[in-house]
């Protein structure tokens, strides 16, 4: 007989409840979310049955403790909270009330009633390589924030650079020679330490990333797309993963999260902010690919349409968001059946 279990994550513990399939309860308890923890409540589940369904909502830890529960023989769903909450009202379960405990019976209920609103959950390759990527551009953000501060400490002081690059073999000397009272020049010193590190340890993550890059079947495809340099195609590819559990360019848009908010309501019609939806990373590296695609024959006309339709003060951050999307749309395609860029309706010279 299958043991459904619902798991209500947290830092420190999960809050646990077993249900049989008729919806009687069986046991309840709580766990350490770490290895050990992990291994004694399999064995307390197993005392019960030997098939065990979990369900964890998505958050911080929940692929850890999937992987754990997983390696024990226990089959695991990882729910969208989002889902979760709109399933549990639509099936008329108690959801006033907010505790641990009823959040653990509410996620067993939809498993024992196979209505989990499942993520999908990335092979360790992906997630290793989605690691890289955005372990890469973390360190980039570290590195100009450093820069950014010396600038400010310039300024501060009314020091006007003497070097267009003020981070090149002349700007940079010409920063370890300036005078500065303390602490900014032992500011100033540290810093440029720290960017030194940086610049090395970025190299060797870029190098690992064009290795992995030129190994990777999709990477290919996506630098034949206008505005995608081999770093935006690795991490795009990373981010998407299986192209095959988006069933149409719009599922793609809308998990990178660049569709606007609507709100419709009889002849109401409002569109709000972007929904943000999916990984942050994805979002950014389309935006990103979008400023340079802005400029390519193919986007160009409908970059320059909608900034000059919404005006000067929002209309070039619109019309960056959709060619994002419009890029994405690309995308979708191009990896689906494997071919290069080829916009519709373009001319022989764009397509080739």
């Amino acid at each position: 007989m299958v043991l459904y279990v619902g798991g209500d994550l947290s830092r420190k513990r999960i809050d646990w409840q077993a249900l049989w399939p008729d919806g009687s309860e069986c046991a309840a308890g709580t766990a350490s979310p770490d290895a050990d923890g992990l291994a004694g409540l399999t064995r307390r589940l197993r005392e019960h049955s030997e098939e065990v369904v979990v369900v964890i909502e998505s958050m911080t830890g929940a692929r850890f403790v999937h992987d754990q529960l997983e390696a024990q023989g226990l089959e695991v769903k990882i729910a969208d909270a989002r889902k979760a909450k709109v399933a549990v009202e639509l099936l008329g379960l108690p959801s006033g009330a907010k505790t641990d405990k009823l959040d653990a019976l509410r996620l067993a209920e939809l498993g024992r009633r196979e209505l989990v609103p499942e993520i999908w959950l990335p092979d360790p390759g992906t997630r290793a390589a989605r690691e890289l990527a955005r372990f890469r551009l973390h360190l980039v953000r570290q590195r100009t924030r450093l820069k950014n501060r010396i600038h400010q400490t310039l300024v501060t002081h009314g020091i006007a650079r003497s070097q267009s690059d003020l981070f090149g073999a002349r700007g940079w000397a010409w920063l370890e020679r300036l005078p500065l009272p303390e602490p900014w020049g032992r500011h100033v010193h540290v810093s440029l330490g720290l960017i030194d590190h940086l610049d090395r340890e970025i190299e060797a993550l870029e190098r690992e990333l064009r290795r992995r890059g030129g190994e990777h079947p999709s990477v290919g495809l996506l630098m034949t797309c206008p505005g995608i340099g081999w770093v935006l195609g690795f991490t795009i590819a990373a981010e998407i993963g299986a192209i095959e559990r988006f069933q149409s360019p719009r599922k793609l848009v809308g998990y990178s999260g660049l569709c606007p908010r609507v709100e419709q309501s009889g002849a109401s019609d409002r569109r709000g902010p972007l929904t943000k939806n999916g990984p942050k990373w994805l979002r950014w590296a389309l935006v990103e690919a979008a400023q340079h695609a802005s400029k390519h024959p193919a986007y160009r006309d409908l970059y320059q349409r909608t900034k000059t339709r919404l005006g000067r003060q929002r209309g070039p951050r619109v019309a960056q968001v959709e060619v994002a999307r419009k890029l994405a749309e690309a995308i979708w395609y191009m990896l689906t059946r494997n071919q290069p860029f080829a916009p519709a309706g373009a001319p022989r010279c764009l397509a080739a």
